[in-house]
């Protein structure tokens, strides 16, 4: 579903992602990991088009999208979070969630102004969908509250919320556990899953171990911007050069 061939990112004189390539399966979790400063959130920001990679091309499903912009590739079903919560305060949870599918709408600005038929139609299949999404992630009790007001792991939600409601085929998600205590954690990775199960590809950079290494089917290791290993959540564990990039040597 997503391949990254050789991605090479330099800042200036710093290297900050070396010859970086793996692939990730359809209908799967990837989980992406590593020390501070590994190039976890640059490797993001070059996949979802914010960066442009020195060298490397990213695929997805075949398609080279190696210097589609972030509009470009939201409309291929390639979405993301953030470290973050990126929400729209003064609007209502359902308004955030009702802006993820007006980037699929059809109404131009004169349909909209004077309220055609078609606009008309459209805002209510938005709004019916929305509620719809609202309702998967646990939100619909909230949906007049002002995204604002919202407490943090509500907001993570919500944040979800409006990327699944853009239709997406890849969700990117960096830190998506950053904040959260133990039991919004926990219900995080069953939304996760849940997530996974109506076939959407997952790929997430996360700090919180035990979390990646319940729900992640494949992990890929980071390390000073380049790959350090790759394999299941059993087989990471058990590697020395893992262990000593964490850790370090005695």
């Amino acid at each position: 579903m997503l391949r990254l061939n050789g991605i090479t990112k330099v800042f200036g004189g710093l290297t900050a992602l070396q010859d970086v390539s793996f692939s990730v399966t359809g209908k799967s979790i990837t989980g992406v990991i590593g020390p501070n400063g590994a190039g976890k959130t640059t490797l993001f920001n070059v996949v979802t088009g914010l960066y442009t990679q020195t060298s490397g091309e990213v695929y997805l499903d075949g398609k080279n999208i190696s210097f589609f912009n972030t509009e470009a590739l939201a409309g291929l079903g390639l979405v993301r979070t953030f470290q973050n919560v990126e929400l729209f305060g003064q609007m209502t949870v359902l308004e955030n969630v009702m802006v993820g599918l007006h980037t699929g709408s059809t109404s131009g600005i004169f349909s909209c102004a004077f309220k055609l038929p078609h606009q008309i139609r459209e805002e209510k299949y938005i709004r019916k969908r929305s509620l719809e999404w609202l309702e998967f992630t646990g939100l619909a009790d909230l949906a007049g509250m002002k995204a604002g007001n919202l407490p943090f792991g509500k907001g993570r939600l919500l944040e979800i919320s409006r990327v699944l409601a853009a239709k997406p085929r890849v969700i990117l998600m960096d830190e998506p556990a950053a904040g959260l205590n133990s039991r919004e954690t926990a219900e995080l990775a069953l939304l996760i899953r849940k997530i996974r199960n109506t076939g959407i590809t997952i790929v997430l950079v996360e700090h919180d171990m035990d979390l990646v290494m319940d729900i992640c089917d494949s992990i890929v290791v980071l390390n000073l911007g380049k790959k350090l290993a790759i394999g299941t959540p059993r087989e990471i564990q058990e590697k020395p050069e893992v262990i000593s990039a964490y850790l370090g040597v005695d």
